[in-house]
């Protein structure tokens, strides 16, 4: 059942707090930023993708005019990084070893760009080049060379899950098949590149401007690496220009222009151009994936065994994290009785890879609906049926211990297969087109180490104006004012009287950030216990003013009343003064955390929930391939998406058209074409982007199902929009082009020359 709600401001589409700023151009990004007596920084980058760096002479270099100070790995603290401690590899310059084209190997600030750039060229380093490993297969052979010391056959971590009894499974299946899909890298491509101002004063205390998802764990890794007390380190998130994941981790720029501001007493400036932004940062990982299923005829999953390659380039960044999502993902929204999955993340000597919407999670869903797919073709049943029979539902567990505490994955099938008319439509289309369907379950509060708990303040002015403190980071998903609706809910406001401070870590409470869904969650949940401390500390002196009981008050449209006796009550205005003839303490602060009551989960196991709840989702694809061309036309898209409820309509439709936006471009023009080690399109002109001409007509659909049997986990029982959504995407598409043309693509992106190829060969009898 879904919880009854009487609601003021939520539930209502509402414009983002930050729109005004940002279509007027009045928003300030880090670039737009300039600071008296700045300098700029430049970064030297390794042109071989493996080698042992021999020596670097900076003489020259400093000697130019205009250079104020070069740095190299040697001048910094010998710390490593990593998003887990226990998968810290990367220096912010190399010290000894450079392990991908574009590697950081020194810094130099400059009192310009150019005088920076020029002072790069000056600096000799001498390189012993060693064997480039570029796929996870070379990578792995036995003798081959460690691309990370003590790392045999360059496997970085290990996941065993191994849940259920996956032999009894296939000993009595009545079918089996097996299968193997490769996901490719691909780009964030936000629209704003990576940049940082950092300052570093004479109180030794350092100020970072940088547009970042996290800014509390760049506040940590920070105070690692640049052995700084945490409270010496205040990072502050400006305007974001996309972020995607992409943004979420700390890399040499944050570091270098950091210590550069140190020894020259200047603020200093770097800023990545596109091709850093693209080629030195992150992409998302490359995953090949075997799936092997034991089922029975009538399309009840019996078990599944597994193996992941999950390809991480030359550091470890988010990738155990990465395969721990991609492992323990198989196992929603279908139910799978037994499972045992064998995963590893790989070095290569690539650029690294990193978190991107849908994180691990996509490439594993590619996989596994897709095979979906093709087992029910062996066993000639509707995909839609095989789906809807196998789906879990509220108070499922999973064979690895994940809850699912409500769900709408039935509803979002049903009723997106309503929309499209799949019974009218499967099995009926015109030559060359095709329809396809697949179905997602996500995470909606990343419940991982050390990020379980979020915090929020609720500053009340004395004129009734209410102030938001929070260290959640927006970056164009909307948090702001996603945020603002739950607080002004709770204080029974018009959102236009709340404002928000976010992302600044020495004024905001603590916050996870932006990342693994959890904003929706954690930093709500936080945010409306803030509201209602605050609310209920006027609530209490009303009550006593009015000879009644708390609980019989409310708050709505700037008043406290008596429930249901609008009449009976006092303005917000009034209640405040009432408040302060008291000297009661001001002013009126309410504080709120949140942490998911749930046990952190094994990554090495892929068992318990990695998140607070899940939502889940269904989608339909309908394709048409022009088979002289191969040129691949997305015509129709039915996004069904369990929200739990919506905050705001608006905002869940442009996060639902945007995942939708990136999966296509997934899955047909994107990739990262690498030649030796060297990226080739590392631009957004031959980097194919899907661009507003690809997009389908969308039908969106938002089930609500916040439950009132287990109780909302999400404030008021909200999920994420932002990044499940995408997960489907890919099978759906590559589903449809299945049944256009009889050919499962198992390797992405599905381009004109692969579609033409793959004819080609079945109309000469191949498979």
């Amino acid at each position: 059942m879904v919880v009854e709600k009487d609601y003021f401001v939520l539930g209502k589409s509402l414009p983002r707090v930050d729109a005004h700023e940002k279509v007027t151009g009045k928003a300030t990004y880090v670039d737009d930023m300039v600071m008296s007596n700045m300098l700029y920084g430049k970064i030297l980058r390794s042109p071989h993708a493996h080698a042992n760096i021999i020596s670097i002479d900076t003489t020259e270099a400093k000697k130019l005019p205009g250079v104020k100070a070069v740095i190299t790995g040697m001048d910094l603290p010998k710390k490593t990084y990593g998003t887990d401690p226990r998968f810290q590899d990367e220096y912010a310059l190399c010290r000894d070893k450079v392990r991908y084209i574009g590697d950081d190997v020194a810094a130099v600030a400059a009192v310009d760009e150019e005088i920076a750039e020029a002072a790069l060229k000056l600096i000799k380093v001498e390189y012993e080049v060693l064997e480039g490993l570029f796929d996870v297969y070379t990578t792995r052979e036995p003798g081959k060379p460690e691309i990370h010391e003590g790392k045999a056959n360059n496997v970085s971590s290990e996941i065993h899950l191994d849940a259920g009894d996956v032999e009894a499974a296939f000993a009595k299946a009545e079918h089996v098949r097996e299968d193997t899909f490769r996901s490719q890298p691909t780009f964030h491509a936000p629209l704003e590149p990576h940049a940082t101002i950092a300052r570093w004063d004479e109180n030794n205390k350092l100020t970072v401007w940088s547009n970042k998802q996290i800014p509390f764990y760049i506040r940590r890794l920070l105070s690692h690496t640049l052995e700084l007390p945490e409270t010496h380190v205040r990072v502050i998130k400006p305007y974001i220009g996309g972020g995607f994941g992409g943004k979420g981790e700390m890399f040499a720029l944050d570091v270098c222009a950091s210590y550069l501001s140190k020894m020259t007493g200047r603020p200093v400036k770097i800023v990545y151009t596109r091709e850093e932004s693209l080629v030195c940062t992150r992409r998302r990982h490359e995953m090949t994936i075997t799936l092997k299923s034991a089922m029975k005829k009538d399309g009840t999953i019996l078990g599944v065994k597994g193996e992941i390659l999950s390809e991480t380039g030359a550091y470890n960044g988010t990738g155990p994290l990465a395969t721990f999502l991609a492992t323990i993902f198989l196992n929603l929204p279908w139910k799978i009785p037994a499972v045992k999955v064998d995963s590893y993340l790989i070095y290569t000597n690539l650029l690294p890879s990193g978190p991107q919407r849908g994180h691990g999670v996509l490439q594993m869903r590619f996989a596994a609906d897709c095979h979906l797919d093709l087992i029910a073709a062996d066993l000639n049943i509707d995909p839609l049926e095989i789906r809807l029979k196998n789906a879990v539902h509220e108070g499922y567990r999973t064979v690895n211990n994940m809850n699912v505490k409500s769900c709408g994955i039935v509803e979002c099938l049903e009723q997106a297969a309503e929309k499209i008319n799949w019974k009218e439509k499967r099995g009926k289309m015109p030559p060359n087109h095709g329809i396809g369907i697949s179905g997602m379950g996500y995470l909606s509060g990343c419940n991982l180490v050390p990020h379980t708990g979020a915090a929020a303040l609720v500053h009340v002015h004395e004129d009734g104006g209410i102030k938001l403190l929070t260290g959640a980071a927006e970056i164009g998903q909307g948090s702001d004012t996603y945020l603002s609706q739950l607080v002004a809910e709770e204080m029974g406001v018009p959102i236009e009287d709340v404002s928000v401070i976010s992302g600044d870590t020495s004024i905001t409470p603590y916050d996870p950030g932006t990342f693994g869904s959890r904003v929706a969650t954690m930093s709500g949940n936080a945010a409306k216990n803030a509201a209602r401390n605050a609310i209920e500390q006027l609530l209490k002196v009303v009550a006593e003013e009015m000879e009644v009981d708390v609980e019989d008050l409310a708050a709505r449209d700037r008043k406290i009343f008596v429930k249901g006796s609008p009449d009976k009550g006092m303005s917000l205005r009034k209640a405040l003064k009432t408040y302060m003839y008291r000297d009661l303490p001001m002013p009126i602060v309410g504080s709120g955390f949140y942490q998911a009551p749930i046990q952190v989960p094994d990554w090495f196991k892929a068992e318990n929930d990695p998140a607070a709840t899940y939502s889940f989702g269904a989608q339909i694809a309908v394709v048409e391939v022009d088979p002289d061309t191969g040129k691949i036309a997305l015509k129709e898209m039915v996004n069904a998406h369990d929200v739990g409820i919506m905050i705001n309509p608006m905002a869940v439709e442009g996060q639902l058209q945007g995942s939708i936006h990136m999966g296509t471009g997934h899955a047909l023009t994107e990739d990262v074409v690498i030649k030796d080690g060297l990226v080739m399109n590392a631009n957004l002109l031959e980097y194919k982007i899907a661009t507003p001409f690809e997009m389908p007509l969308v039908h969106g659909i938002a089930v609500e199902s916040a439950s009132d049997q287990t109780g909302p986990v999400g404030p008021h029982g909200a999920k994420e929009c932002g990044e499940g959504t995408q997960v489907s995407t890919l099978p759906a598409i590559v589903n449809a082009v299945f049944d256009a043309t009889g050919i499962m693509f198992k390797d992405l992106p599905i381009t004109p020359e692969k579609v033409l190829r793959a004819l080609k060969e079945k109309n000469k009898g191949g498979k």
